[in-house]
């Protein structure tokens, strides 16, 4: 009996179904270390403000070499936007996410503004 009542539940929920799933602008965090995880934090800070970042990816990756410091770089559209290197010692990581978005708020335009005139990246005059 209670199986027929789940089953008729079932059946007569309706059920909304989404002609299209579309992401937001998509931030992925490929960070190691602390500088890393600091930095990821201010830039997605940042990155939430831009508007017009629909289906756009953004990678933060980060090599770190114990005795030298940490190498990140930012990728958008899997091309490489931003890169700066921290050293062993405490450095100024929010300025350098600011750096970085101010780059991505150009990139973002950028991309923007191919995809509305459809320019290939390499135009040849």
């Amino acid at each position: 009996m209670l199986k027929k009542l789940i089953l008729l539940v079932l059946l007569f929920t309706p059920v909304s179904q989404a002609d299209e799933i579309e992401l937001g602008g998509m931030v992925l965090d490929r960070t190691i270390s602390r500088f890393g995880k600091d930095f990821f934090f201010y830039y997605t800070s940042y990155w939430r403000d831009i508007p017009s970042t629909n289906g756009i990816t953004v990678v933060i990756h980060e090599q770190v070499y114990p005795q030298a410091g940490t190498y990140l770089w930012v990728e958008m559209e899997q091309t490489k936007i931003f890169q700066t290197y921290f050293g062993r010692r405490q450095n100024d990581v929010k300025k350098m996410a600011e750096k970085a978005i101010l780059i991505s708020i150009n990139e973002v335009a950028r991309v923007k503004a191919d995809s509305v005139f459809d320019t290939p990246q390499d135009n040849n005059f």
